[in-house]
């Protein structure tokens, strides 16, 4: 018995000698798409409604929210919304209907174009240029395709 055992791996060994893993080299090219798309997106909040204790505490809080709205809407743009809806009939009636919309994702490389008031609210201006995001991400993580293969 502890013979085959020992031929078995012998066996195993030579066979593994003749493996195709290391006797070859692949040569890897990046990938670059044609064109870039540029996303614009705008974000509004009104200033009156902020939570603050004076004119100016109000201002910052809009200026925030607005920036948020805007990085949503450029997350909706990239990402897609996510729609759920209830709907709830009685005798043949509507009694009951809800929706409710969630969108879920990361922006990288967005900037602020403008940002300023016009009456009580306030509204910040982002631009998402596809160019950067693709630049950002090829030190990251690049996107490669098998450019050849030389075999020995």
């Amino acid at each position: 018995m502890m013979l085959r055992i020992i031929a078995f791996v012998l066996g195993a060994m030579q066979l593994a000698g003749c493996s195709t893993l290391f006797d070859r080299e692949v040569e890897y090219g990046l990938v670059k798409p044609e064109r870039f798309v540029v996303l614009h997106a705008v974000g509004y909040a009104p200033i009156s409604a902020q939570q603050g204790q004076d004119a100016q505490q109000k201002m910052l809080q809009a200026m925030k929210a607005s920036k948020l709205d805007a990085y949503k809407e450029l997350t909706e743009m990239v990402y897609g919304q996510k729609i759920d809806s209830t709907n709830q009939v009685k005798d043949m009636v509507l009694s009951d209907e809800r929706l409710s919309a969630s969108v879920s994702g990361v922006i990288t490389g967005a900037r602020v174009v403008k940002s300023y008031a016009v009456d009580d609210v306030y509204v910040t201006e982002l631009e998402l240029d596809f160019a950067q995001v693709y630049h950002l991400y090829q030190n990251i993580r690049p996107r490669q395709t098998v450019k050849s293969v030389h075999y020995y």
